[in-house]
């Protein structure tokens, strides 16, 4: 028998609640590992170990694979988007002084990106009351992050690296929703993360030094990533954007830099302004007004 009307309400309500606290953690993983290696050198071995482990679970379960060149060429587009591009930008950027605060404010555009290019290129349409939606959800990140920011630490490379990440987890969303919806997300996270995997270990071959200090706090933010984000979370948002219009998936981003903003609270004693209380606030009504 199949679950319950119920059941099935309540996993759609607590997917994306799972999914906005782990993708939330990637900063706070990339604040403790990077210390110990070069972000090109962190996102290779973070891949070639993800990919290990879905491919025994996707052997030793039998899942399908996609069914000709063509569908494997798709996924592995979006893999080089979202895993790749996305990831790679955000690493670099952070790796070269820009706060995490101020690249997730960059990248926190991405709602808005995102429903423009799912209008153009997958024809969904938005109402006003979801426009207004985003507009608060902008409006409330920068209320959130204003006080956590430093203009000084924004530079052509640094600036450019967030917005190359931005672009790509916008364009990775929507390429992922028009081709990929009907693929196994077990044989999809395979050839996503070698192909990202790839690219990352080329360019740390040429730009780094590919030496790795493994302290206890990199060993710990490399099992973090690997298990509950790059498996976890992103099992979560594959499902999302299969279920979900693309729009209505990428306004939860809004919530992921007040809910980093939390965690850091908790974790580290980072400051927790009244006007940032505020801010989470605003950006929580906005996302509720693009996904009810």
């Amino acid at each position: 028998m199949g679950r319950s009307r119920p059941a099935l309400t309540l996993s759609r309500k607590l997917v994306p609640a799972f999914f906005v606290v782990l993708w939330s953690t990637g900063f706070i993983g990339a604040r403790y590992g990077l210390p110990s290696a070069g972000p090109m050198t962190f996102l290779a071995l973070r891949m070639a170990l993800a990919s290990a482990l879905l491919l025994l679970f996707a052997l030793l379960t039998r899942a399908p694979w996609p069914a000709d060149a063509r569908a494997m060429g798709h996924v592995i587009v979006a893999g080089l988007l979202v895993h790749g591009g996305y990831l790679g930008g955000v690493y670099a950027a952070i790796a070269r002084g820009m706060p995490a605060g101020m690249t997730s404010l960059i990248v926190g555009m991405q709602p808005v990106v995102t429903s423009i290019l799912a209008i153009l290129f997958l024809d969904e349409r938005l109402i006003a009351r979801q426009w207004c939606g985003l507009a608060l959800g902008v409006l409330g990140l920068l209320v959130v992050l204003w006080a956590r920011m430093s203009l000084a630490s924004l530079t052509w490379q640094t600036g450019l690296l967030a917005g190359f990440a931005l672009l790509c987890i916008s364009i990775g969303t929507v390429y992922q929703k028009k081709y990929n919806s009907g693929a196994d997300l077990r044989t999809v996270g395979v050839l996503q993360y070698v192909a990202a995997g790839l690219c990352y270990a080329v360019l740390a071959c040429l730009f780094e030094t590919r030496s790795i200090d493994w302290t206890l706090p990199f060993v710990l933010a490399m099992a973090w990533s690997v298990l509950p984000l790059s498996i976890g979370a992103a099992a979560l948002l594959y499902v999302m954007i299969r279920n979900d219009a693309a729009s209505r998936v990428s306004s939860l981003l809004y919530l992921v830099p007040p809910v980093t903003a939390l965690i850091a609270y908790f974790c580290f004693g980072e400051q927790l302004t009244l006007p940032a209380m505020s801010g989470m606030a605003l950006v929580a009504f906005g996302v509720a007004l693009v996904v009810a």
